[in-house]
Parts: structure tokens; sequence; C-alpha cells
């Protein structure tokens, strides 16, 4: 690719006005060609590496040329994630008012670490963190942090789980370390998402100090054995429950949980990643009944709320534990002040980063909290549709009690079941993932777009029933 300097001679601090401008009718041809264009990428990685590689420019190259040389370039490469018929791996559009916030978030280029970076950030993630908590359910005193996503939320609340009961067995653990430590053990189920092993490596807590309670066929965690794993035993403890098991959808029976870690010391760490946002309706808060009750929350905007990625938020009911768990100082740094300004840098792992609360502020404002409500609802609602459509498709059955927006299926064998997913994916209809479970390969659909329509889920349902008749 040749360089071109035309953009070159544009004065320090110019706007170009007219570069934004074509980006943004870039951005809203891709929008407007959602319906129609096939949902997976068509590139293959050669052609994406030809399309995109080459050697960097020794010189610079005009602005506008860049932009419209990489949407050209990458277009063929881009999966219709915001389409209405993308039902992979839990994840959401963009809601028009986030997105928009988050374009502003760019050009703004705020620091939020604290409050001197970036006053009006500082205070949008505080005010959207009050919304939050009385929207879920949660303590309004709980301290929050907005991070990029469930994988870091996780992160965070275990970091002041950690501190919480080695602190409470006397052990400074941001002073001494862990090496010479009392013990940590963790309790969590069998059917638990893989970020939470993950988050509490990063944290030097192996899997060796991991009980794991067995779960019943849906995947919620057996209460009973939880409670036997819990007695007799002064040993510092961290449990870990689930709202949303990421294939089923199950959600653990919260306040039975609650009720067994209740008196013992134990942390309770709630993985909420998307099902914590069935607490905004009231239809189907009864799942989460008792989450009140833990000690932090992990869960994600990028889901079921609709912005752009990354956004994810960890809540903790211990501010104390959760600050120091996290905070730093330096002599350098500008903290604190008349008026007593949030500086974010003391809740989330992050030192500079991005202005997140914009995006998930404008998504809960252009919603309001019956907006919300209605599209967790009507999320659901598709997904019984679409499970329902699924007794129609010659040789499938439902493998899972659809309670929220997950749907798990089979065909008659594990040939049959790829195979099937594989021509669904390929006609470009729909975007849906496999999985195993018990042993034996399923597909799981997760509708968690704000866009997912009643044709949406019919033309789903038609490619499936075109695939299996081909086969």
């Amino acid at each position: 690719m040749e360089a071109h300097t035309s953009g070159a001679s544009r004065p320090p601090g110019a706007v170009p006005a007219e570069l934004f401008v074509r980006t943004a009718e870039i951005a809203v041809k891709w929008l407007d060609s959602l319906d129609h264009r096939p949902v997976a990428a068509s590139a293959t990685l050669d052609e994406l590496r030809s399309r995109l590689g080459g050697p960097l420019p020794v010189g610079p190259v005009d602005p506008m040329m860049v932009v419209e040389d990489l949407a050209r370039a990458a277009e063929p490469g881009l999966v219709a994630m915001p389409s209405g018929r993308y039902f992979g791996f839990v994840i959401g559009g963009g809601l028009p008012a986030a997105v928009a916030a988050d374009w502003l978030t760019s050009v703004w280029d705020q620091c939020p670490g604290f409050y001197a970076c970036g006053p009006a950030a500082s205070v949008v993630e505080e005010v959207t963190g009050t919304w939050l908590a009385v929207l879920l359910g949660l303590p309004v005193e709980a301290s929050f942090a907005f991070v990029t996503g469930c994988q870091t939320a996780h992160l965070t609340g275990l970091a002041a789980a950690r501190h919480h009961v080695l602190d409470a067995v006397g052990w400074d653990v941001e002073e001494l370390g862990l090496s010479g430590s009392p013990p940590i053990r963790v309790l969590v189920g069998a059917r638990r998402h893989v970020s939470v092993d993950r988050a509490l490596r990063f944290l030097g807590i192996g899997r060796a100090s991991l009980r794991v309670v067995p779960v019943d066929g849906s995947g919620r965690i057996q209460v009973p054995r939880l409670r036997q794993e819990l007695a007799g035993t002064g040993t510092p403890t961290i449990v870990c429950a689930q709202a949303g098991e990421v294939n089923s959808g199950a959600f653990d029976d919260l306040d039975d949980v609650a009720d067994a870690v209740a008196g013992t010391g134990a942390w309770l760490h709630v993985d909420g990643a998307y099902g914590l946002w069935v607490a905004a309706s009231p239809a189907l808060r009864h799942l989460v009944r008792g989450v009140e009750r833990a000690d932090s929350w992990a869960f994600d905007a990028h889901k079921w709320l609709n912005v752009p990625y990354d956004s994810g938020l960890a809540f903790c009911a211990h501010p104390a534990s959760h600050r120091a768990a996290m905070t730093a100082t330096a002599e350098y740094l500008v903290q604190g002040g008349p008026g007593q300004p949030r500086d974010a840098m003391d809740w989330t792992p992050a030192f500079s980063r991005r202005a997140r609360g914009f995006a998930v502020y404008a998504a809960l404002r252009s919603l309001g909290q019956q907006g919300v409500a209605d599209l967790v609802e009507r999320s659901c609602a598709h997904a019984r549709t679409f499970a329902d459509g699924l007794a129609s498709v010659p040789g499938c059955a439902v493998l899972n009690e659809v309670v929220v927006n997950q749907v798990l299926f089979r065909f008659a064998d594990d040939r049959t079941t790829d195979a099937i997913l594989r021509r669904v994916v390929d006609s470009g209809e729909a975007w849906l993932s496999g999985t195993t479970v018990d042993g034996r390969r399923a597909i799981r659909l997760s509708v968690t777009n704000w866009q997912t329509s009643d044709n949406d889920i019919t033309r789903a349902l038609d490619a499936f029933r075109t695939a299996a008749a081909e086969m």
C-alpha cells in the first residue's frame, strides 16, 4: 500500500470534520446492511491477511484513505454481531444511544482513573452505579467498579474476597502477599464459568484450592452438598454461585446458597454475567431471589444491556475490603479533594482506562427501568418461541428447560449436530455456537440482542428446518 500525504499539511489542532462525517456514513451503511447481509464473516484467514497486511507505510497516509481502506478491507471479515440473528456466546448488540455515547467517549477521550482526569466521566459512573444498584436490587451502599467485562469483574470481586477472608484471620495480603498465608479454599459448582477459575488463578489461588460441589442436571449447585462442605472448618472460604449457567441458563438457588453461607464467615460471590439482569424484570426476578445477600457480584453490560464492547461491572457489599484490594497512591497523583470526589482507581484494577460509564449511562437512560425489563422479557419470549419451533424440526431435541434466553438442543448424533450447525452458519441466516454437554455435542442459542424480532426467529428456525431436510 503506497503512502499518501495529502493530510500531512493540515494545521495542528484542526478538526477533520469531513473524516468524521464520512466515518458516520460508513457506520450507518454497515448497520443498514444487517438485515440482509450474511451473519457469518465471508473472508478466509488468508484473504484477510492479504487485504489488511503488507508493510507499514514509510510516510503518513491521508486519514480519509486510511478509514475507507480499513472499512473496505475489514468488511468481509466482520461478523454481524449487532444483527438480530446473531445468537452466539450471549453477545448483545449496541443500543443506538449507547453506540452514540460510545462515539462521544472516543472523541472526548477522558481517562476516569481518578476525578481530576475526567470529572464528568467520574460523576457519570457514580450516578450510573447507583442506578444499577437500584435496578438490580443490590445494596445501595455497595461499592462498584466499571471494568472490561465479567472476567475482570470476577478478578475485582474475588480480590476483595481474598482480602476480606484473610483479614478476618489476621493476615494482611496486600502487605505480605500469599507466601506463607493461611490457605484459602474456594467452593464452586461443577458447571461454573471458566472465567471464575481464571480470575482465581490471576489472584494466586490455584486449582488445588478449589472444592467442586456437584450440580443437578441443569447445572444448579446442590445446596445440601454445599452445606456439607461448609460445615466444621475455620479455613478462610469463598463460595462462588451462579446466576445463569452458560449452556442451560439455569440459576443457582441463591437464597438457599445464602442461607448455607450465613454464619460461616465465608464470602459469597455471584457470577451474574448475563443472568443478573433478570432482576430488572418483575416477571423474572424470582430467579435471583436472595441475590442481595451476597458479598460481591460480577456481570456484563455488553450482554443484555446491549452497550458496545467492552463493558463489565463489579459490585461489592464491603467497600472497605474492595478498596483495600484495589487502591493505589503516588505523590504525583491528584486524588480526593473538596466534595469528596470518587476516584475510580480506588475500585478498579486499571489505572488508565476508557470512560465506559458514558455508554452504560446512555443505555439505561434511553431504556428506563421499564425498557430494561421489556428487553429482558422479550428476549426470553423469543427463546421460548424458538424452542417451541424446534419441535417441528425432524430429529431435534431440546435439552434444557428454557427459563431465560438460552436454548440448548441437539440432533440424533454428534456428527449430525455439528453438520446441521455448520450448514445453518454457512447459509448466513443465523450464527450460533456449538458446545459439549455431558460428553455429547449440542447447539446453544442465546437471544440477547435488542433488535431480535419475530421474523429473525422465524428465519433461524427455517434455516434449521432446511439444514435438517438436506441431511
